[in-house]
C-alpha cells in the first residue's frame, strides 16, 4: 500500500490488488515506529494520521525474574515523534488507501487475489488473479510481490528461500487491562516462560512465547494450566486469566526468519515479508517493509515512468535493503537463542548480571531506542510532497495490501496501465 501510494504520487499509474474485501484482520502487527511516522511527516500526512485512535509507547521495560528494568527509551530518537504509535493495522491501511485514492492514477481493487504470473519467454509480464467476477489477467511492466511470508508470487517465480531455524512460536490473545497496570511493561521472563504485554488502552495484546511446535503439548495440558502460567508470570492478571475461555481465542504465530537469495526476476520484484520474513522481536516487520517500499519507489519511479526497468535497477533495490534485513535478523536470532536458554529452568530465575549492568549504563536505553525506533539505514522520501499526479500517462504498478501474520506482512502486486 505504501509503495502504491508513493509511486502514484510520482506519476506512476498504480493498481493495488487485495484479496480480501476489507482490511479487518485481528492479531496483526500494530506498531508504527518513529521511522515510519517520520515518513508520514515527509509526505505531509502525519497530522491527519495521528488523529486516528492510537496509543503512544515511549519506552519499553520488563521483568526478568524479580529484576524490573527499562530497556528501551524513544525519548531521544532524531524524529518528530519520539514514540511508537500502536494502531490497528486496518486503520493504518484505510488511512493510506484513502490518501492514495486522491491520485487519479491510483486504483485499489478489493477482492482480487493474485494466483499466478504471466510470462513472455523469460520475462514476467503480469499476473493472473481471481476476482468476484471470475479470473482475470493483468499485464504489467513490473510485478511487485508484497504478499507475505507465504508469498504466491515468489513461489510462482521459483525464487529460492533461505530458511533460518527459529526456536520459538508465539501464542497471541487479548486480556483486559486495568488503569493501575504497568504502562511501559513489555516483557516478563520467569519460570521457563516469557510473556509479552502490549498496552492497547482497555486491553493487553498479549503474546506467550513458547518453544517451536510445542502448542499441541500446551493444549494437552489444558486451559487451566495455560491460565495458571499467565497468573504465575503476571500475578495481577490472576483474576483476568479466566477471560481466555477457549483455544479459539488464542492465535498461533509460527515464527519464521528467512530471506530470498535473489529478490527479483526480469519484470518482478519481491519486498517486505515476501522477500524476508521477520520475527516479532522488536515489532519491526512492518517498518522494514515500509522502508523497502520507500527505497523501491525512490529507485524505480523514474525508470517506470520511462517504461523500462532493468535487471541492474532491480538488483539495486536488493542491494539497498539487504544489509538492514540481514543485520536485523541476526540480532533477532540472538535474542531468540538467549530467550530459549531460560526455558530450561521451570523455577524462579535470576536476571543475568550482564543484563543488570547493561541497562544501568547511562545512554544504553536511548541507544537501543534509536536502534529499534529508527533501525539500520532508514529511508527518506525523495522530493517534496505532491498532492496531484505528475502525469496523465504513466506506467502502472500494482501492489496487494498489507496482510499480516502477527508482526505484519505485505501482500500485493503492481501492474502497468496507460491513462488516456
Amino acid at each position: 500500500m505504501m509503495l502504491g501510494y508513493l509511486l502514484a504520487r510520482q506519476g506512476v499509474a498504480v493498481t493495488v490488488l487485495e484479496k480480501h474485501q476489507d482490511f479487518f484482520r485481528d492479531f496483526r502487527g500494530d506498531t508504527v515506529h518513529p521511522s515510519t511516522l517520520e515518513l508520514f511527516h515527509e509526505l505531509g500526512l502525519l497530522e491527519d494520521f495521528l488523529k486516528l485512535p492510537h496509543q503512544k509507547l515511549r519506552s519499553l521495560g520488563g521483568v526478568f525474574g524479580d529484576f524490573h528494568f527499562q530497556a528501551i527509551s524513544f525519548g531521544h530518537v532524531p524524529t518528530r515523534c519520539k514514540f511508537v504509535a500502536l494502531m490497528p493495522q486496518w486503520d493504518f491501511l484505510n488511512f493510506l488507501s484513502s490518501e492514495a485514492r486522491k491520485f487519479p492514477n491510483f486504483d485499489l481493487r478489493m477482492g482480487y487475489e493474485a494466483t499466478g504470473l504471466l510470462r513472455d519467454a523469460s520475462r514476467i509480464t503480469g499476473v493472473e488473479a481471481q476476482t468476484p467476477e471470475g479470473p482475470v489477467q493483468i499485464q504489467a511492466d513490473l510485478v511487485v510481490g508484497c504478499d507475505g511470508r507465504h508469498s504466491t508470487v515468489r513461489r510462482a517465480a521459483g525464487l529460492e528461500v533461505l530458511e533460518t531455524g527459529v526456536p520459538i512460536d508465539v501464542l497471541w490473545f487479548r486480556i483486559s487491562r486495568h488503569a493501575d497496570d504497568p504502562d511501559d511493561l513489555f516483557g516478563i521472563v520467569n519460570y521457563g516462560r516469557a510473556l509479552v504485554l502490549i498496552n492497547r488502552g482497555g486491553y493487553f495484546q498479549a503474546g506467550l512465547i513458547i518453544r517451536k511446535d510445542s502448542f499441541p503439548q500446551i493444549k494437552e495440558c489444558g486451559l487451566n494450566a495455560f491460565r495458571e502460567t499467565l497468573a504465575k508470570l503476571a500475578p495481577y492478571l490472576r483474576g483476568r486469566a479466566g477471560e481466555v475461555e477457549s483455544w479459539e481465542q488464542i492465535k498461533l504465530l509460527t515464527v519464521q526468519i528467512n530471506r530470498l537469495q535473489t529478490w527479483y526476476r526480469s519484470g518482478l520484484l519481491c519486498i517486505g515479508d515476501a522477500a524476508h520474513a521477520m520475527s516479532p522481536a522488536g515489532g519491526v516487520g512492518i517498518n522494514l517493509a515500509v522502508q523497502d517500499a520507500v527505497a523501491t519507489a525512490n529507485l524505480l519511479a523514474g525508470p517506470l515512468r520511462e517504461g523500462r526497468v532493468t535487471h541492474s535497477q532491480l538488483r539495486a533495490v536488493q542491494q539497498r535493503r539487504e544489509f538492514p534485513t540481514r543485520f536485523t535478523q541476526f540480532f533477532q536470532l540472538k535474542a531468540h537463542q538467549g530467550l530459549v536458554r531460560t526455558f530450561s529452568n521451570p523455577g524462579p530465575i535470576e536476571a543475568p548480571r550482564l543484563l543488570k549492568i547493561a541497562v544501568g549504563i547511562p545512554g544504553v536505553p536511548q541507544l537501543l531506542g534509536r536502534a529499534v525506533g529508527i533501525g539500520i539505514r532508514p529511508e527518506h522520501v525523495r522530493g517534496a510532497p505532491k498532492r496531484r499526479a505528475a502525469s496523465a500517462m504513466a506506467l502502472g504498478v500494482g501492489a496487494a495490501a498489507l496482510t499480516a501474520v502477527g508482526v505484519f506482512a505485505l501482500a500485493g502486486l503492481l501492474r502497468r496501465r496507460t491513462v488516456v
